[in-house]
């Protein structure tokens, strides 16, 4: 199982303390995607806004860096307050297995262009794997009706999952949360074989509306809670679930290609 959110720790908020009530509940393995540690992923904002909250998780999470954690140069606070949690330093991606699932924690702050070693490490690494069933996440959505809108820059990343036959990502950036019907490389509604993308940057800084309303987006909504994915060995199950008092439920399953 994977549960988690981005865009989390803002110390201002007392949302920040209700979303890792939900990790509470739920086993397996809490994933981080990005801007975990406002307002700049600094030691210490890590030490007084994260640890107080979903760092009581930190042993069993795996998190991807956002762009307030490169607030602070090299995202150094991100690195040494995960230590090996968050793989190689300065790197910011690496990949681990999740029962029978292989997934991917990649870092959209850094170059990920065709030539980059990012995406050249991520094409060795999903042409070697045994694995029926891939996932990945990272920071800035490929695609997204919020209003930081699409990030082109992702493409090859998005690419490379496609052409091997990924099943899903999990982004943050826009703090709202939206689930996308598979797509393609070119971000073309694919049934058959397309990622399917989910933003979830909802784990406790301020929400978001959505403003542009993105071709295959089957559903949004500005509410707090955290993902969580029953990853199972041919298929998964999603579950959006909102903090005490939200209404906001999304849920579903699909198979692995």
């Amino acid at each position: 199982m994977l549960v988690g959110a981005g865009d989390i720790a803002m110390c201002d908020r007392p949302e920040v303390a209700a979303t890792p009530n939900l990790l509470d509940r739920f086993p397996g393995t809490v994933f981080a995607a990005g801007d975990n540690a406002y307002p700049n992923g600094s030691e210490h904002d890590y030490a007084t806004c994260y640890d107080p909250t979903w760092g009581r998780h930190k042993w069993r999470t795996r998190p991807a860096p956002g762009n307030h954690e490169y607030d602070t140069p090299g995202a150094a606070g991100y690195f040494t307050y995960f230590g090996g949690r968050a793989g190689p330093v300065s790197l910011g991606y690496y990949s681990y297995n999740e029962g029978s699932w292989l997934v991917v924690s990649l870092n959209s702050n850094i170059a990920a262009d065709a030539n980059s070693a990012q995406v050249q490490w991520l094409r060795s690494i999903l042409a070697s794997s045994r694995n029926k069933c891939t996932a990945a996440y990272w920071h800035h959505p490929y695609v997204s009706s919020g209003p930081n809108g699409d990030n082109p820059h992702m493409g090859e990343i998005w690419r490379a999952l496609y052409e091997a036959d990924a099943e899903l990502v999990v982004v943050g950036h826009d703090h709202m949360y939206e689930r996308f019907a598979p797509q393609d490389r070119n971000l073309r509604a694919d049934p058959k074989r397309g990622v399917r993308e989910f933003v979830v940057g909802t784990g406790g800084a301020y929400l978001y509306s959505p403003r542009s309303i993105k071709a295959n987006s089957e559903i949004r909504a500005s509410e707090f809670g955290v993902l969580k994915l029953t990853l199972k060995p041919d298929s998964y199950e999603w579950e959006f679930v909102p903090i005490e008092g939200g209404t906001f439920r999304d849920f579903g399953s699909a198979g692995c290609h």
